[in-house]
C-alpha cells in the first residue's frame, strides 16, 4: 500500500500523537498516588517474568502502557498481540478448545460477545472494585481497563461557528460544513454512539442527519485524517483520537455535548488457565488503579472509575455519561439494519 494513502497518514498521525501523549503522561503521572502491590504478588509476578496481552486497543497506546508498566515493575515484560475484536474472539475460542490458552490478559470491546464467553475468563476483581459502577462492568470477571467517550470534534480552521450539541448535527446549517460519520458496522463503539442518538435524540434523528448526506467512513482513523486535511469539518470522534491530536496542535477542537456523553468500555480480564496468572493480576490491578487510569486518560482513553482523572479542562460534574445497557444484545442486528437503510449504506 502506498505510504501516501489516507490510512497510512492517519496511522502515522495517530502514532505521533500517542507518543506525544505518552510523553505528557511521563511528566504528569507523578502527581497521582502510586499503586503499591503486596510483596507476595510482586514476587510471584517477577518469578513468572512476563504477560501475554491480547488487545483490540490501539497498538501504539498499548506499547506506551507496556513501557510504563515495565518501568514500574522491572523484570516483567509484556508481549502484545493486537487484533480486531472479532479476530481475538476466534483466536481465544480456538486456544480454549485446544486447552492451550496463550493469552494471560484479554481486552476487547464487544460486551455481548464477552458475556457469551465469560467461562473462558478466570474469577477476578481489582482491589478497588467498588470504584467501578455496575453499568461499566461487563460481568464480575471483566473490567473497564480502558474506554472511549464520544466527543463532537471540528476543524477549527474551517468551522468558525461550531455546533454546540448533538442536536445541531442534524441541522442543515451544520451539514453544509461537511459532516462526517463512522458507520455502525465498524464495531461496538460506533453502535453505542448510534444507540445513544436514537434513544436520547429521537427515532427520527438518523433520518434527519442522513438527509444532510454526511461522508461515511469505515473507521475513525481515516475520518480524522480527512478532518485534519479539511475534507470534512465536523464529526463525532472518540477521545483516544480527539484528545491527543488536539494537544499536539492539530487544527481540531472537541467538546462533550450537553445531551450526554456516550461511553464505550473495553472488557478486560484474566484468561482461565493463563500461564502467568500472578503477572496478569498485577497488570490488571495496576491498570485499574488510580495511577493506571491516570495514564490511560493521558493517552486519550476515558475512565469509568469513580472520581477518575479527567482530560485537561474537563469538569466531571459538567458531563452526563451514557452507557449502553443490556438491551444492545437484542437490538444490535435490527438497529444496524435500520441505520444502514437510513444512511444508504451497503456493507
Amino acid at each position: 500500500m502506498d505510504d501516501c494513502t489516507p490510512r497510512r497518514r492517519a496511522r502515522a498521525a495517530t502514532f505521533a500523537v500517542v507518543f506525544f501523549a505518552w510523553t505528557l503522561a511521563c511528566t504528569a503521572h507523578a502527581a497521582e498516588p502510586q499503586f503499591v502491590p503486596s510483596a507476595e504478588l510482586l514476587a510471584a509476578a517477577r518469578m513468572e517474568g512476563k504477560i501475554v496481552l491480547y488487545t483490540a486497543n490501539f497498538l501504539d497506546t498499548e506499547q506506551a502502557v507496556s513501557k510504563r508498566f515495565s518501568e514500574r515493575f522491572p523484570g516483567i515484560q509484556i508481549e502484545i498481540l493486537r487484533a480486531p475484536t472479532g479476530s481475538l474472539v476466534t483466536r481465544i475460542q480456538t486456544e480454549a478448545a485446544a486447552n492451550r490458552m496463550i493469552a494471560d490478559v484479554i481486552d476487547f470491546t464487544d460486551r455481548p460477545q464477552a458475556r457469551a464467553m465469560v467461562e473462558l475468563f478466570a474469577p477476578y476483581a481489582p482491589p478497588n472494585a467498588a470504584d467501578y459502577p455496575d453499568i461499566a462492568r461487563t460481568t464480575d470477571r471483566l473490567w473497564p481497563r480502558s474506554g472511549n467517550a464520544w466527543t463532537i470534534t471540528y476543524n477549527s480552521e474551517l468551522v468558525k461557528d461550531p455546533p454546540k450539541s448533538w442536536a445541531d448535527l442534524a441541522k442543515p446549517e451544520f451539514g453544509k460544513m461537511h459532516l462526517g460519520q463512522t458507520v455502525v458496522a465498524a464495531g461496538g463503539g460506533p453502535f453505542a454512539r448510534a444507540m445513544f442518538e436514537r434513544k436520547v435524540l429521537g427515532e427520527d434523528y438518523w433520518v434527519k442527519q442522513a438527509a444532510l448526506k454526511p461522508a461515511l467512513f469505515p473507521s475513525q482513523a481515516p475520518m480524522v485524517d480527512a478532518m485534519i486535511r479539511g475534507e470534512i469539518g465536523i464529526a463525532p470522534l472518540v477521545t483516544v483520537l480527539a484528545i491527543p491530536l488536539t494537544a499536539q496542535g492539530a487544527p481540531l477542537k472537541w467538546f462533550f455535548a450537553p445531551e450526554g456523553v456516550p461511553v464505550t468500555v473495553f472488557c478486560a480480564g484474566m484468561a482461565k488457565g493463563a500461564a502467568h496468572p500472578n503477572a496478569a493480576r498485577l497488570f490488571l490491578d495496576w491498570s485499574l488503579s488510580r495511577e493506571g487510569q491516570a495514564l490511560m486518560v493521558e493517552l486519550g482513553s476515558f475512565s469509568s472509575m469513580a472520581q477518575a482523572p479527567m482530560p485537561p479542562g474537563v469538569d466531571a460534574a459538567t458531563i452526563k455519561t451514557w452507557y449502553p445497557d443490556d438491551e444492545v444484545e437484542k437490538i444490535i442486528k435490527s438497529w444496524t439494519d435500520d441505520w444502514n437503510k437510513a444512511y444508504g449504506y451497503r456493507q
